[in-house]
């Protein structure tokens, strides 16, 4: 699987704009790994994604979905008064605090019509059936995780392979359980510390992901173990990316700290520290998706203004590193640094 590519790069999936089926092709065809989200898609949309990245290309590529959470039954009213300040500053109405499941099992019996080859999952792992399911139509399952304990369990449900979350790494965690009286949700590992514990307790192979940009993150975490490197923010600034443009800017004039937040979603995810953050971090529920859909309108009208105040600055710790390039300029620069990295190791006899 991703110990076949050609460089050994799996660029992340990114909901909600970034990840495009543009960049999936391009990181594919440069002899890396993409992945479409389809977290907060609807099937049919997810449908035509996974239709137009394979008239891009004739590489495999992969779809991550987002497991359904519990409703946590959680009270939003001290949230909901606090967001009513930003909602007034862009004059828009919050949105409705629902429970949804992001459409999870119409998402799946898509990927499994399409037989896509790779389906990884984001916020725990899918059910023995699903996984049964999916093998038998002939799709590889990967399950992304945070911890060594999550990473047993992910194991024994029959993962092909896991990605491993290290704290460093931007956007939401990959929390098989969010522990509300926890910034981060949950432990803390990096993603070298996380490598070496997994690989001394499952033996899959092993995608490390967690504030990787350069070609020489790529030669450590091969080095450590892994299978393969999974980037995210060094693509958020592709030329292919759906990033907007107030996040582009953000991540280009690297002046703000990183930090987890649960504001925006309910759930912890790191991100450039904005006002939003700063008013709203403190006390935010565990209530994933009911913050996400109650402060959506907010951030689609900072958004829409270019203004970078309220809208989820996702990256990782590494962020001032990353370059605007096209996907194939990014994948080859990795190429190089990395080797740059590799032949330095010519120092341990």
């Amino acid at each position: 699987m991703f110990d076949e590519l050609t460089f050994p790069v799996v660029a992340a999936p990114m909901a909600g704009g970034p990840t495009t089926p543009e960049l999936v092709a391009a990181v594919s065809e440069a002899g890396g790994f993409g992945f479409l989200s389809a977290g907060m898609l609807t099937p049919a949309t997810l449908s035509s994604q996974i239709d137009r990245t394979a008239g891009l290309t004739g590489r495999p590529f992969g779809v991550n979905l987002f497991v359904p959470q519990p409703d946590t039954g959680a009270d939003l009213s001290d949230h909901r008064n606090r967001l009513q300040e930003f909602a007034r500053e862009y004059d828009v109405e919050l949105g409705e605090p629902r429970w949804d499941d992001d459409a999870y099992p119409a998402k799946l019996e898509v990927v499994l019509e399409k037989r896509v080859p790779v389906v990884s999952f984001t916020f725990g792992p899918p059910t023995p059936s699903d996984v049964v399911r999916l093998k038998e139509a002939g799709s590889k399952v990967v399950v992304t995780v945070t911890t060594p304990e999550a990473a047993q369990r992910a194991a024994d449900l029959g993962a092909d392979a896991l990605v491993l979350q290290g704290f460093e790494a931007g956007g939401h965690r990959s929390l098989f359980t969010d522990d509300p009286r926890l910034p981060g949700g949950g432990a803390e590992y990096g993603v070298l510390a996380l490598l070496r514990l997994v690989a001394a307790r499952v033996d899959l192979p092993l995608i490390a992901a967690g504030g990787l940009v350069h070609g020489a993150d790529v030669a450590a975490v091969l080095a450590a173990g892994a299978a393969a490197a999974q980037l995210g923010t060094v693509f958020l600034r592709a030329d292919e990316a759906g990033t907007s443009e107030a996040h582009r800017k953000a991540l280009a004039l690297a002046e703000r700290e990183t930090a987890f937040t649960r504001a925006f979603s309910g759930r912890p995810a790191r991100g450039l520290v904005n006002k939003f953050m700063d008013a709203l971090s403190e006390g935010a529920p565990a209530a994933y998706p009911q913050l996400n859909h109650l402060a959506g309108p907010v951030r689609k009208a900072s958004a829409k203004a270019g203004d970078p105040e309220a809208i989820s600055l996702w990256a990782g710790q590494t962020y001032p590193l990353a370059y605007d390039a096209s996907a194939a300029v990014i994948i080859e620069r990795l190429k190089v640094e990395a080797r740059e990295a590799a032949a330095r190791l010519d120092r341990i006899r």
